[in-house]
């Protein structure tokens, strides 16, 4: 089993190295970016001094150079490539084109935030998930099991970001029993412990159930039909035929044989955890990982979007390497070869 997962460790090397540098020459062949704006704005500012000693003014061609210099581009696009991955060896994401800061800063600092939505978002969707789960198995074809499932299915129909309008709209704009948007209000420095810790809370409402909206019907699905899957599987009829009570059978014997699925993906929540939602974000306007990388991809703040990309796909790739630990974990029967 080591040297599968030796193998696997491996295997990150020539991915990342795939992934990388497929959107870096994306980056460098796709108008609009950072030396294109910058050119625009200075031609603009030349526009805007016609009419005194400054008309006719243009950007030369030795600040064009410059400006190249400067958002290094005037490398070939490989040789840039490889001038790129050797700083990232070094943890030196660049600087912002946009905020002038060090994108490793920046990026750090909004860690915290969609890290707290993350872990949230990933307990409470598996507290629910996975009694619900058990319960419409046990329940299958009741009542109480259709009506959840139409729930769920709404739920599951429905994009994230539309699921944050909606609650915006109804319960924020509407009801007004929720703010607008924002991680924390604007006097949450003032507050008490309690009162901060509430202020967040009561931010946090309607993103938490924008984020558990995606993953609630898979979790519950998941569970649900495994669990269904172990209860008629012949282990578990031979304990009942011995005397186990359903309740013994279900909990002590199916129910931990049916948690191996949900393992398989236990490890690809690393990456959710700190990426968040670039949508969710941008709706509630939280100032977190996602919000950051959708405004760099608008403004073609490219060191930050590559930035993001380097933290985002070694968390995707660690954690697939995780989820096969978990299913080891969980079922001793797997052997990884």
């Amino acid at each position: 089993m080591s040297s599968y997962f030796l193998r696997r460790l491996l295997l990150i090397v020539p991915t990342f190295l795939g992934i990388t540098i497929m959107v870096f020459m994306i980056t460098r062949f796709v108008p609009g970016g950072p030396l294109e704006r910058a050119i625009a704005a200075a031609q603009q500012a030349s526009l805007e001094h016609g009419s005194d000693r400054y008309s006719g003014t243009t950007i030369s061609e030795e600040q064009i150079e410059q400006l190249k210099a400067y958002y290094g581009f005037d490398k070939p696009p490989l040789e840039s490539y490889f001038f790129w991955l050797g700083k990232v060896f070094i943890w030196d994401l660049g600087e912002s084109t946009r905020y002038y800061e060090p994108v490793w800063d920046l990026i750090k600092s909004k860690f915290p935030i969609s890290t707290f939505y993350g872990i949230t978002t990933m307990i409470l969707t598996y507290l629910v998930c996975i009694p619900l789960g058990v319960i419409k198995a046990i329940k299958h074809h009741t009542h109480l099991d259709n009506i959840t499932s139409v729930i769920v299915f709404i739920g599951y129909a429905i994009p994230g970001f539309v699921v944050g309008v909606i609650c915006i709209l109804f319960f924020a704009a509407n009801l007004e029993w929720f703010p607008m948007g924002g991680f924390t209000s604007d006097d949450f420095r003032d507050l008490s412990f309690w009162d901060q810790l509430f202020d967040i809370l009561n931010h946090a409402a309607l993103p938490l159930l924008a984020y558990m909206a995606s993953s609630f019907a898979t979790t519950t699905f998941l569970m649900k039909n495994s669990l269904m899957d172990h209860l008629a599987a012949d282990y578990v009829r031979t304990a009942i035929a011995k005397g186990v009570t359903f309740r013994r059978a279900v909990l002590g014997h199916a129910l931990k044989n049916s948690l191996v699925p949900l393992a398989t993906h236990f490890g690809n929540n690393i990456s959710v955890l700190i990426a968040g939602s670039f949508l969710i974000e941008k709706v509630f306007d939280i100032p977190g990982f996602g919000l950051l990388g959708y405004e760099s991809v608008v403004e073609r703040d490219y060191p930050v979007v590559m930035g993001i990309l380097v933290i985002s796909s070694l968390l995707q790739l660690v954690g697939n390497i995780l989820s096969d630990v978990c299913v080891a974990l969980v079922d001793p029967r797997v052997q990884f070869k």
